[in-house]
């Protein structure tokens, strides 16, 4: 039987000498508010089995009309925002398509969008997304040298898996040194990276997932995004799932995998900003399989807790007297209708042995 909690415990349980503090979360601080600006489809080479880019982002099919929509949308917003910036600033986020490949006009388009955002006083930070086959040379020299000498100071690369089967049956048109190649050159050059990993395309199983994820912490990422695929219609992904030829991940392969995953990544000290696409009415109407639901990011972070208070109790080496986590937790922590509560009270942490705290936001502690 596990001990009981003491009768009268700390009022800061991290004051107990024989306790383990554990990461729990790590947060990304940038700016106050993104300002997305979305190009989707725009210079890509190809398009691959599982994108919908003109559905998620609810704009379309026509690439080149839409860099030169979004740019504008987007300078009208920044001249709004300068007549009261948002503390902290605003982040200007170049999505979708491949930024580093855009034509020259268009991409100083876009950077000239930065400088001015820089010169109102409203931009803090800038990033883009694109490939990581993309950064080579250019015709003012590197192009990641380009970026950052025009105020981006991050950039995304839609690396999606190391592994040469699934890049190949994805048709990346890349193989995982490539990809890896790419990660290393830009923080080379001085830039923050942030990779993006699609669990669940062709070819990744939740091993080669998991060893993704260790693969890209490897590099020291600013930051990871975890996008489960889904099936849209109108995609080639439908025509193999309509065939018989792709099955993709189930709710509960996905919720543990990604749980694991984002685990590996809290206890690296790299924030995951995105567990699941973004919700997008005209993405989610298409449709046809796949591991959505509209609480995916807090189940997956409820099997993340569960997961990480595992390892920290081998380490703790007895029964544990409590636990205490962020107060940001108490809500997810015991998963969908409290399918996890068991779980914990098998952990010897019912819940009259939890507690929660707001500070420090980012760590638990077990005693």
């Amino acid at each position: 039987m596990s001990p009981a909690l003491p009768a009268d415990p700390p009022a800061d349980p991290f004051d107990e000498p024989a306790g383990l503090r554990f990461a729990v979360g790590v947060r990304m601080q940038r700016a106050g508010r993104i300002l997305p600006v979305f190009l989707p489809f725009a210079a890509c080479p190809g398009r691959c089995v599982f994108c919908a880019q003109d559905r998620q982002t609810g704009l379309g099919r026509r690439p080149r009309h839409n860099v030169g929509q979004a740019l504008s949308r987007a300078a009208a917003a920044l001249e709004e925002l300068a007549a009261c910036p948002p503390p902290g600033g605003v982040e200007l986020a170049f999505y979708g398509g491949t930024f580093t490949g855009l034509p020259t006009a268009m991409l100083e388009a876009a950077l000239e969008l930065l400088a001015r955002g820089h010169g109102l006083g409203v931009v803090s930070h800038g990033r883009c997304s694109t490939r990581p086959d993309t950064l080579g040379a250019g015709p003012g020299g590197s192009i990641l040298d380009r970026l950052k000498n025009g105020g981006l100071d991050l950039v995304e690369l839609g690396v999606q898996s190391f592994d040469d089967h699934a890049l190949h049956k994805a048709r990346r048109g890349y193989r995982g040194q490539d990809a890896e190649d790419g990660c290393r050159a830009v923080t080379a050059a001085g830039l923050a990276l942030g990779i993006q990993l699609l669990p669940g395309m062709p070819g990744v199983t939740p091993a080669i997932f998991l060893a993704d994820v260790d693969r890209a912490l490897a590099l020291r990422p600013a930051c990871l995004r975890f996008y489960p695929c889904v099936v849209p219609d109108g995609t080639e992904l439908a025509s193999l799932w309509k065939s018989g030829r792709y099955k993709p991940w189930s709710l509960p392969e996905t919720v543990r995998a990604l749980g694991e995953g984002l685990r590996r990544a809290w206890a690296a000290g790299v924030p995951v900003i995105r567990l699941a696409v973004a919700p997008e009415a005209a993405f989610d109407a298409t449709l046809l399989a796949g591991p959505r639901h509209p609480a995916l990011g807090a189940l997956i972070q409820a099997e993340a807790l569960l997961q990480s208070t595992r390892t920290q109790l081998t380490r703790l080496g007895r029964a544990p007297r409590g636990i205490s986590l962020p107060r940001r937790h108490q809500g997810c922590m015991y998963g969908q209708r409290g399918a996890l509560r068991e779980a914990w009270a098998a952990l010897g942490l019912p819940p009259d042995r939890v507690r929660f705290h707001t500070q420090p936001e980012d760590e638990g502690f077990l005693w």
